[in-house]
């Protein structure tokens, strides 16, 4: 039966191209079509791509290049969309091509190809040279790069279970479909469904004497269902609580033994997600939220999960903390950051309370920006930005560091495809669980007057990533240290400093869990990356709540 129901809709999706589904998609994630079948083909063996690798590093030598690299890339795409019963659009793409980067004259000089022939690759790299040395008139300091390691031929793999590859079509169909129908059947009146999948298929080699081989998998399902009151002429949405994750396709398996219950019945997930039985929580949720009361404007406690608390991570310590927007580099996409080298160097500027250790993490297990080495060739690794709330480093690529007096690249630099230049992006970035152990149910009962938070929603941060505001997908009032009820309209408004500072518990690692941006866009021309924030929930005393439902 299930088969049929995905047969009868095959015409559809052929005919669909990239229609609807896929217009929400970056430019940047998109390749040449490709039917699902050649997702599985395989691509050049790894003594080829040594051989055209070469080819651009000898070639970049023989013009009189101090330094070059080349990264030939697989970039292999599956994108699933549907809505109520129908499939909206099934995307395949592949995107496959060299991009060459060089230092001449003590200048940067870049250049990429799709034709990945040894004449090709030679034509590339004459073209970056040339672009180094025009570019070396009006550069006034050469660049300098740290040291790394020459690797010699090494490889590394995203340890998946299940490769989506190998899942054929109509099972993902289905699944869509079935977390659309259990939706429809708990209330829903309107339910879309997607899920993206990556692979990432890179060789990376440079003149430092580095040949590296990666192979490494992305996936995220995520949907929204909205319930509408048509008497009152309301309508309410909620978004699914799951993460995008560095894993295979056996984070859908939802296994028992990664699944947590939070309060008033949340279902929260860590390292496999049931999206059945997240859908069907949604469709209630919604539906309660056309009753639940509006919040009181006032200051509160609030108690954020990880899915919420990532994202405010990633937008008031993340972003922040990348050095080239610390140094005014970075500034038409979101601006600078308010910490600024002055206060790094005071060594004693409170970022925020002692409880707060924010690490940043390359190696993170199942998160979505864990490599074995970065666009450079550096091998990844594990840094403190905040220790004990005092602002202790930052994110910084190997033509950086110096800039903050050290002498090794951090590893987090990083390219979207072939087609365009590496440059530094965000690693992952998290905040350590307390080290005593604490639960959410004894948090709960700690808070007097509280908000408790799950889930992202909209937000809005200035130009220099201090003041901000930040919503939700659910929300329950905590009275007396018990939940007493959902609740609507909850956004919270602060800057980074007084907010991290305003951190006065945090629960322990049991609790501890991965939310994930899968698109985080920065630079011109734009580049996505992906990335992970890992946290517990943790408590944020006397925050100030606004009303979002009500006009000013």
């Amino acid at each position: 039966k299930n088969i049929n129901r995905f047969m009868k809709r095959r015409n559809f999706v052929q005919l669909a191209g990239l229609g609807a589904g896929a217009l929400m998609l970056p430019t940047s994630m998109m390749g040449t079509n490709i039917a699902a079948e050649a997702l599985l083909e395989p691509g050049l063996d790894i003594a080829t791509k040594k051989s055209l690798a070469d080819v651009a590093l000898n070639t970049a030598r023989s013009l009189g290049a101090s330094y070059a690299d080349a990264r030939i890339g697989r970039y292999l795409n599956q994108y699933v969309f549907t809505r109520e019963d129908k499939v909206q659009n099934v995307v395949n793409t592949e995107s496959f091509g060299i991009g060459v980067r060089v230092i001449a004259n003590g200048t940067w000089g870049f250049a990429s190809t799709n034709d990945v022939t040894d004449a090709g690759i030679k034509k590339a790299t004459q073209q970056a040279v040339a672009i180094a040395k025009a570019n070396s008139k009006i550069q006034t300091e050469p660049v300098t790069l740290a040291p790394v390691e020459a690797h010699g031929e090494v490889s590394w793999k995203t340890p998946i279970v299940k490769d989506f590859r190998e899942v054929p079509v109509s099972e993902k169909v289905e699944l869509l479909l079935d977390a659309n129908s259990a939706a429809m059947n708990a209330g829903a009146n309107f339910v879309n469904s997607a899920l993206f999948m990556v692979n990432e298929q890179k060789y990376f080699a440079s003149t430092d004497g580095s040949y590296i081989d990666q192979d490494i998998h992305r996936i995220w399902p995520t949907f929204d269902v909205t319930a509408i009151d048509r008497t009152a002429g309301k309508f309410k949405s909620r978004s699914a609580l799951s993460a995008p994750m560095g894993m295979g396709y056996e984070y859908l398996d939802g296994l028992e033994s990664e699944k947590l219950v939070g309060p008033a019945g949340l279902k929260l997930y860590r390292n496999s997600y049931d999206i059945i039985e997240d859908a069907t929580l949604a469709a209630k949720q919604a539906k309660e939220m056309l009753t639940a009361e509006s919040v009181q404007p006032g200051k509160y406690d609030l108690v954020l999960e990880p899915n919420h608390l990532g994202l405010t991570i990633h937008e008031s310590v993340g972003h922040p903390l990348e050095l080239d927007r610390v140094l005014g580099y970075e500034a038409n996409y979101a601006g600078t950051s308010f910490a600024t080298l002055d206060k790094w160097k005071s060594g004693d500027f409170k970022y925020g309370s002692d409880k707060v250790n924010i690490v940043a993490d390359k190696t993170q297990p199942h998160s979505l920006g864990a490599v074995g080495y970065d666009d450079e060739g550096v091998k990844t690794k594990k840094w403190d930005l905040i220790r004990n709330g005092i602002l202790v480093n930052y994110e910084a690529i190997r033509d950086q560091v110096k800039i903050i007096d050290q002498n090794e690249s951090h590893g987090c630099c990083y390219a979207q495809s072939w087609n365009d230049v590496q440059f530094q992006r965000m690693p992952n970035v998290s905040l350590e669980p307390g080290k005593e152990k604490y639960s959410v149910e004894e948090m709960i009962k700690d808070v007097e007057k509280g908000i408790y938070i799950a889930g992202r929603g909209s937000y809005s941060i200035d130009q220099q990533r201090y003041n901000f505001q930040f919503g939700g997908t659910v929300f329950y009032e905590i009275k007396d240290g018990k939940i007493v009820g959902m609740q609507n309209d909850v956004a919270y408004q602060s800057n980074t400093q007084e907010f991290w500072n305003s951190c006065v518990k945090i629960c322990d690692e049991s609790d501890y869990r991965l939310f994930g941006s899968f698109f985080d866009g920065k630079g011109q021309p734009s580049q996505v990356s992906a990335v992970s924030h890992g946290s517990s929930t943790s408590r944020f005393k006397d925050v100030n709540v606004i009303n979002t439902g009500r006009s000013i």
